[in-house]
């Protein structure tokens, strides 16, 4: 038995597909309806990696985002502002020049993203210089191709050479679940990103078609709670993609919530990745459209 074959037996995905979806139905049921409220709309904006990740990304469209958030205490007084804006490297330094609070988070998906289909070294080397030139979190995409070919050893060895480079900063590890299809895809590559120093662990690129969905989130949230339990690490969370509605955000929270608890209900423990989502949840929490992001 080789360690990977051993990691999995030692942490089995407990659920079938079909499981899943019946599991997400019912916490729905039951508990969507109290947190379907003013304070969690405000406390899933507080979660939101504000995101562009397009081809035509100028300076001037990230420094925008800047002065968004710059501004957006005195603009709305008494609704948390954003957690991050999440750009790609090369806009990482404008982004960091822009913002007056020196400490506010950038996030980088980095590493030949959205595919992850280059050459371990850029890899590594891209998020260096991504963190040179301003980065504080980094976000990469599971080798997607490599594990579904079981090539466990190389995606491990990927993910764990950039946890090594970026240190003490935040490595989410982007999983692509609508590839991955299956509940136990989606189980065995959440505990190998773990296992191998993921921060958090993440959803998807929102560059195809099948992006974060609630069962997606039931399965990966069980895992991190199994993680804890064998290891007594705590890992993050992080759905990311065509997670643009209120409704949507309130129904991933309530998962997150159910399944691991009040502990994960900050900032630095769960993030949502989206562009769409900061106008909604904020047209919500005001009581009138506003398209500020």
């Amino acid at each position: 038995m080789d360690k990977f074959e051993e990691l999995f037996a030692q942490y089995p995905c407990p659920f079938t597909d079909e499981q899943v979806k019946a599991q997400v139905e019912e916490i729905e049921k039951k508990h969507f309806a109290e947190n379907n409220n003013t304070e969690v709309w405000k406390q899933c904006l507080h979660q939101i990696d504000y995101t562009t990740l397009s081809a035509d990304d100028t300076i001037a469209k990230v420094e925008k985002m800047a002065n968004a958030v710059n501004n957006f205490e005195k603009d709305f007084p008494g609704i948390p502002n954003v957690a991050a804006i999440c750009v790609y490297p090369a806009m990482a330094e404008f982004v960091r020049k822009a913002l007056k609070d020196s400490k506010f988070n950038i996030a980088c998906c980095c590493a030949g993203f959205p595919a992850a289909q280059t050459f371990p070294e850029i890899k590594v080397a891209e998020t260096a210089m991504a963190l040179k030139a301003g980065a504080t979190e980094v976000d990469i995409v599971l080798s997607v191709g490599k594990f579904l070919e079981g090539r466990y050893q190389d995606c491990f060895d990927e993910i764990r050479e950039i946890k090594d480079v970026c240190k003490e900063h935040h490595l989410k590890v982007i999983l692509e679940t609508g590839m991955l299809k299956t509940a136990e895809n989606i189980w065995k590559a959440s505990i190998l990103s773990m296992a191998a120093g993921a921060d958090f662990i993440k959803t998807s690129t929102g560059k195809i078609a099948v992006n974060a969905t609630p069962e997606a989130t039931f399965i990966m949230c069980n895992a991190i709670k199994a993680w804890l339990e064998k290891t007594g690490e705590k890992k993050c969370y992080k759905p990311a993609g065509g997670v643009s509605t209120t409704e949507e955000a309130v129904l991933h929270y309530t998962l997150v919530k159910e399944i691991l608890g009040k502990d994960w209900l900050n900032n630095e423990s769960f993030r949502f990745g989206a562009s769409r989502l900061a106008n909604n949840l904020l047209t919500s929490i005001v009581g009138k459209e506003t398209k500020y992001f």
